[in-house]
């Protein structure tokens, strides 16, 4: 039907414009709060540039479904305006018919964003990170594909094999530290290691191997815990160990077997397995509930009432959704609920506003 074309050839323009908008600002805002780091750090704006370059995919991935919602009201608070959707009735035309074009539109969206989430974004993120890290902040840090992290400092090495990021637990640390002629002169090794912002770093099992005067072999020790000096801190661990955007599903899925297989949680790693397959379908709810709002008439007065409809239900949904999710990264709420509740109470909230349309 012609009615179906001009709708989504309307709803994908204002999508689009939307969009556009508002990763403008947001990559403007970004680049005002870096661009000090970036310049103390001696490198020249154009690395800044680039660095939001790598940004952008990640925070479109954000926005796109505001931008799906936004343009759904906007479109229909438009034909409100004009009219147009009282002429659609009187022709015939329920709001229900109108739903085609809208999910046709939103399932699209759904699944070029799982698919540009998975493709582009943990290719784009993982090069920004590390532009942070490595160019800005000046660490030095090796991470891998699995669980090993390794960190240099001026003569000293630091191997972690697993980082419980819930929890503040390191597993598997070993600590090497070197003379100025690079020479091992001290070698630590623990089971695991806890963080307490006032005492610092206690460490458990541990083994301690210390080279003698003689240079030929070296002294070996052994603690049930003690308090070791390392300059390192959960906050710095967090920027170094691999992050799950810069995982597609495939390999997150692969890293949360191989951390369980091992013995470690992988609570944090599970619950953004599931928003990985959740967060994609918010496009087709915030579509449906953007169509149920245009039923009912709530924005007839034009595109600033519908902008401020969208900004209200898109706000609340992050709200609603941040708080099932960090109640599972602190293991009150299932991996599975945590990332699907808000997506089921929306899409509830959605078929109920569509169901009372006129």
């Amino acid at each position: 039907m012609i009615i179906y074309r001009y709708l989504s050839i309307e709803i994908l323009k204002y999508a689009l414009i939307v969009l556009a908008a508002v990763v403008g600002i947001y990559a403007a805002v970004d680049f005002f709060e870096r661009i000090d780091n970036f310049l103390e750090a001696g490198l020249p704006v154009g690395r800044t540039l680039v660095y939001l370059f790598y940004k952008i995919p990640f925070i479109i991935t954000q926005i796109f479904p505001l931008s799906l919602l936004l343009s759904v009201l906007i479109t229909f608070g438009i034909m409100s305006k004009n009219n147009e959707i009282t002429a659609l009735k009187s022709g015939g035309i329920s709001i229900y018919a109108l739903l085609k074009p809208v999910f046709f539109i939103s399932a699209c969206f759904t699944l070029f964003l799982f698919l540009f989430s998975e493709i582009i974004v943990p290719l784009s993120s993982e090069k920004a990170n590390r532009i942070w890290l490595e160019e800005v902040k000046k660490r030095s840090a090796v991470i891998s594909r699995e669980k090993n992290v390794w960190l240099k400092d001026s003569q000293m090495i630091t191997h972690i094999r697993y980082y419980n990021k819930r929890e503040k637990i390191v597993h598997g640390i070993t600590l090497f530290y070197f003379d100025k002629t690079f020479r091992l002169i001290r070698r630590v090794d623990a089971r695991k290691g806890s963080y307490d912002a006032q005492k610092g770093w206690t460490l458990f099992q541990f083994m301690e191997q210390i080279l003698q005067p003689s240079g030929n072999e070296y002294d070996v020790h052994f603690y049930d815990k003690k308090k070791e000096e390392i300059p390192i801190t959960p906050e710095n661990l967090e920027t170094v160990v691999k992050k799950s955007e810069e995982m597609n599903f495939t390999e997150l899925y692969r890293y949360v077997k191989k951390v369980e297989a091992e013995g470690y949680d992988a609570t944090v790693y599970r619950v953004d397995l599931q928003a990985k397959a959740a967060f994609p379908f918010v496009c087709l709810i915030l579509g449906v509930v953007g169509l149920g709002l245009a039923g009912r008439g709530k924005i007839r007065e034009g595109m600033a009432v519908s902008i401020s409809y969208g900004l209200g239900i898109a706000f609340s949904y992050w709200i609603f959704y941040s708080f099932c999710v960090s109640l599972g990264y602190g293991g009150m709420l299932p991996p599975f609920a945590a990332a699907w509740t808000a997506n089921l109470l929306f899409a509830c909230f959605g078929v109920i506003t569509l169901l009372n349309a006129e």
